[in-house]
């Protein structure tokens, strides 16, 4: 739980505006490893289980893992993003996790990789548009054309979109010869990483600039996108470079670029406050940890708990 809010901001450049949620952690847990910590440890398997939307995650270790909805995991037959947050407690053994394809083209080793695991989680979904979607097919639609959801049909044209747009800005070379559909290979493009460093200089600090930040809300275009707050300072913490990553690789392929005026403090505690007008769906996820949802006109919201109540992480969704 959290004793907050006081939401602080904006800290902008040139389109892009983060807003910031300041408060105090009152969980007595360990903060959690992130994927990508416990995947560079060897604390956790992320591994196939031939199903296109889901993969099967183990944690091996003595701290709790936690994965978050959007992250992109590399490997396996395909590169995939994570439709829902998940929790994992130590010696967890294996738990399910569903997650949408971002690699059309592939179902195989590629280069010296192993097919059957995932190697690392360095990026998170840099598409708004994407992330409704995956909120959206909460519930699983009847499977058709080769066993796909059409959500899933829906994933990949805007992972296409995404990929022609960081073409048309940094050329064709951004689709990567081992793999041209993969979004992972493209977000690692030399010349798109060069083109972040203006924005992350003017942003990064920001966020690393108070003990008492939780989370972050982001404007792109002056248009709420998406907002993130946890359980403490510390996973905020671990949890910001990839936020800042995905939101500065959106902002700067907008079409056109309008740095006009970004959202007042006054909209953006509107937005936040709005998730609490809407009823609350409750679903149970792996080991009693459980995923709360709401759906309102202008917004998904989901909330990560732990068997005993208390929250890790709260999403909030421009739709």
């Amino acid at each position: 739980m959290l004793g907050y809010r006081n939401v602080s901001g904006p800290r902008a450049h040139i389109n892009a505006a983060f807003y910031f949620v300041h408060g105090t952690a009152l969980e007595s847990a360990p903060v959690p490893l992130t994927l990508q910590e416990a995947l560079d440890n060897g604390a956790v398997k992320l591994r196939e289980n031939s199903k296109i939307n889901e993969l099967s995650l183990e944690n091996l270790g003595h701290l709790e893992v936690f994965a978050q909805a959007g992250d992109i995991v590399k490997g396996g037959r395909q590169d995939r993003v994570l439709s829902n947050d998940l929790l994992l407690p130590p010696q967890s053994g294996e738990a399910p996790i569903t997650v949408f394809c971002v690699e059309f083209g592939r179902w195989g080793a590629r280069q010296a990789e192993d097919a059957a695991v995932f190697s690392s989680c360095t990026a998170a979904m840099p598409s708004h548009r994407a992330k409704a979607k995956m909120r959206a097919a909460a519930a699983w639609m009847p499977e058709r054309w080769f066993g796909v959801s059409a959500a899933q049909a829906e994933i990949w044209a805007e992972v296409n979109a995404v990929q022609d747009r960081l073409a048309r800005a940094f050329g064709p070379s951004v689709r990567a010869d081992a793999s041209p559909s993969s979004l992972q290979l493209s977000l690692e493009y030399e010349k798109l990483d060069e083109a972040r460093t203006a924005y992350i200089k003017e942003l990064q600090s920001a966020g690393e600039s108070g003990n008492d930040i939780v989370g972050s809300i982001v404007a792109i275009n002056g248009k709420i996108k998406n907002g993130d707050v946890y359980g403490s300072n510390a996973l905020f913490r671990k949890m910001w470079p990839k936020i800042l990553v995905a939101a500065t690789t959106e902002a700067m392929v907008q079409e056109p670029i309008d740095a006009g005026s970004p959202p007042t403090v006054e909209e953006i505690d509107g937005f936040l406050d709005s998730a609490e007008q809407v009823p609350e769906s409750e679903c149970t996820l792996n080991h009693g940890n459980r995923l709360a949802t709401r759906q309102g006109a202008s917004l998904f919201y989901a909330e990560l708990r732990r068997p005993d109540g208390s929250w890790v992480h709260r999403n909030y969704l421009a739709k």
